[in-house]
């Protein structure tokens, strides 16, 4: 029974191994062979190019390969480059290959007519050629794309939203690349290095390589939500190029702190409770939650808010609050300053009262009582001694 279910099971992994077996079968490929993904380039007099190149080794033995270079015109340099250095010979492993480069060095007056150079991979009793067709033009148009690897971020109008901004040389000359960005009122704009804070306007990039920078923007802290595209433009010569990011801005709650009717001032006794209405406003776009009451006072001073939290305060709309203020029953008559605090998640705001404080008339009353009999005493004496 056990074998019964067995044998379709080693069946399948007979098939199996056998695709698997076929898959890496070697291909039908043996030989050596000189490659490159540019067999016909343009190039400007008076200038340096690079022309990669591969000689490939399929299903051959190890053997040594001599290079050269022929049909080289008269007035160029044509040097055949292996890991950065000239090289004569190159020698790769069976089923590999050996980069290599092309370095031809063009006079400035050179003849514009088409050349067609041959590379040469000579072994013993292997050989493999490559012919490159090189034309001459003096001018190349020049090319750049710009493009964006974030184009959308999300923030509160506090933020400073980065994009990284990748600039890329597809002429065949080097290039100062300058740039600017086209933002709503009001924004502020800036490009930096990639990995700095160096602000920067322009930039030298490589004919066929990029430059990695940053665009820093800022919007308005009283910007309403929103999305805020910003356009990207990148020049050179006669060559430009331009993408888009955008900000999804979000709303922000923004806190104010005042009395009532916007007065700033309010009268309390000593040692005795008093109320003073408090007017908490979220100017801003969003709601604010959880609205904590705090304050600040002279030592001794006790400060409580009825209610002590306000739940929740939409854009546009006030709250009033009680705040209940006892100044220490050893304060003096005269104004003190209490520092109100309304704090929610990620934004806070303030406000300073002025209290001005009176004595308890408990206090006053016993003050004239003192001073009455301080006089009687002292009128009692004068008429007793004064009849002496």
């Amino acid at each position: 029974m056990r074998a019964a279910y067995l044998a379709p099971f080693a069946l399948a992994v007979g098939l199996i191994a056998s695709n698997v077996h076929a898959a890496d079968a070697p291909r039908d490929i043996k030989g050596l062979y000189l490659m490159t993904d540019y067999p016909a380039v343009t190039v400007r007099p008076g200038t340096t190019s690079n022309i990669p190149l591969r000689l490939q080794n399929y299903g051959l033995g190890p053997e040594r390969y001599q290079l050269s270079v022929t049909g080289v015109p008269s007035g160029w340099t044509a040097t055949l480059l292996g890991g950065g250095q000239p090289v004569a010979a190159a020698m790769p492993a069976p089923d590999a290959s050996v980069a290599l480069q092309l370095r031809l060095d063009i006079p400035a007056n050179a003849n514009l007519n088409e050349q067609t150079l041959t590379i040469k991979a000579a072994g013993q009793d292997n050989q493999a050629t490559l012919p490159v067709n090189v034309a001459l033009a003096k001018e190349l148009p020049a090319k750049l794309t710009v493009d964006s690897k974030l184009p959308e971020l999300r923030g509160s109008p506090k933020s400073n939203f980065e994009y990284t901004l990748t600039i890329k040389n597809d002429s065949g000359r080097n290039l100062t690349a300058s740039f600017a960005a086209n933002a709503p009122p009001n924004f502020e704009t800036s490009f930096t290095e990639a990995y700095g804070t160096q602000e920067l306007s322009s930039i030298p990039i490589v004919a066929g390589q990029s430059k990695d920078i940053k665009l820093k923007v800022r919007p308005p802290s009283t910007i309403d939500a929103g999305h805020f595209p910003v356009q990207v433009t990148v020049k050179a010569e006669d060559a430009s190029a331009m993408t888009e990011v955008a900000l999804d801005v979000v709303g922000q709650p923004q806190l104010q702190v005042a009395g009532r009717d916007g007065l700033l001032s309010a009268r309390a006794v000593a040692g005795k409770q008093s109320s003073i209405p408090i007017v908490v406003t979220n100017t801003g776009t969003a709601p604010a939650d959880n609205v904590a009451l705090a304050a600040t006072a002279p030592t001794g001073w006790k400060v409580t808010f009825e209610p002590a939290t306000i739940d929740r305060l939409v854009p546009g709309k006030d709250s009033e609050v009680q705040a209940l203020v006892t100044p220490s029953d050893k304060s003096l008559a005269g104004d003190y300053m209490t520092t109100v605090r309304a704090t929610a998640r990620g934004e806070n705001a303030s406000g300073q009262f002025r209290i001005t404080v009176a004595t308890s008339t408990v206090w006053g009353m016993a003050g004239a009582g003192v001073i009455g009999v301080a006089l009687l005493l002292m009128l009692g004496a004068v008429a007793r001694f004064g009849r002496r």
